[in-house]
């Protein structure tokens, strides 16, 4: 397992806020971050615990609110929000297989919820140092790295966010020049998100890919906003 040694980039005392902290990532997320001593505090939300709806632009809006009304800013906001499967309908092996309004329910979480997020939540980032925005993407978002064909509501919903992001990114360094908006590939976590669908591939637990996330996230520099990594920390191709 990869070692988390606490994020050194940002802040001593630095505050991160977590969506989706009730997830298997997202819950990671919070763990890890809770655990690093240079963290200050860790606030976390979620639809099961708080009833945080990401696809509710006013839900979302009153959140940001709330945080903004007590003078609250973050040096790392990691939203950790989405799904493989909606309301029991996983991707589809066939474009004869598409439905719109599953498709439609796939983008409303997967890209235009994190949108939202980055729209309410990015002017709570610090321009005190170095801060980090990170949405959870995919590989199979990526258009260049795709072999396979499959999974097209999905793999357009994530290749949607990764344009949501760049472009985001782009704007926020105009007002934020130390900021680092990114997209991540978390790997093939083993959650109930991909537990049914990641066969063919090695699977890692969510702590292991939050402190190999994290890790990522401490190295990288303004220069690179705006990119697409893996885990790892390699770059993904668009």
């Amino acid at each position: 397992m990869s070692a988390f040694s606490g994020m050194t980039s940002l802040n001593p005392g630095y505050r991160a806020l977590v969506l989706g902290a009730s997830g298997g990532i997202g819950g990671a997320f919070a763990a890890a971050i809770k655990a690093d001593p240079a963290c200050g505090s860790v606030t976390e939300l979620s639809r099961s615990r708080d009833g945080f709806d990401i696809t509710d632009d006013a839900a979302v809006g009153s959140a940001a609110a709330q945080l903004s009304d007590a003078d609250l800013k973050f040096d790392l906001i990691l939203c950790a929000t989405g799904a493989l499967v909606i309301n029991g309908n996983g991707p589809e092996k066939t474009i004869k297989a598409i439905q719109g309004d599953v498709m439609a329910a796939q983008f409303a979480l997967n890209a235009i919820g994190p949108a939202l997020a980055l729209k309410h939540f990015a002017p709570l980032l610090s321009n005190d140092g170095k801060s980090v925005f990170a949405t959870l993407s995919a590989r199979v978002g990526s258009i260049g790295d795709n072999k396979l064909g499959g999974w097209i509501s999905y793999r357009s919903a994530k290749a949607a966010l990764n344009q949501i992001t760049r472009t985001s990114a782009i704007e926020i360094a105009r007002l934020r020049p130390k900021s680092v908006v990114v997209a991540m590939h978390p790997g093939t976590v083993d959650t109930g998100f991909s537990g049914g669908f990641s066969k063919g591939h090695d699977r890692i637990q969510p702590a292991e890919s939050v402190a190999m996330m994290l890790s990522v996230l401490d190295r990288l520099e303004p220069a690179q906003t705006g990119g697409f990594f893996a885990y790892d920390g390699q770059p993904i191709e668009w």
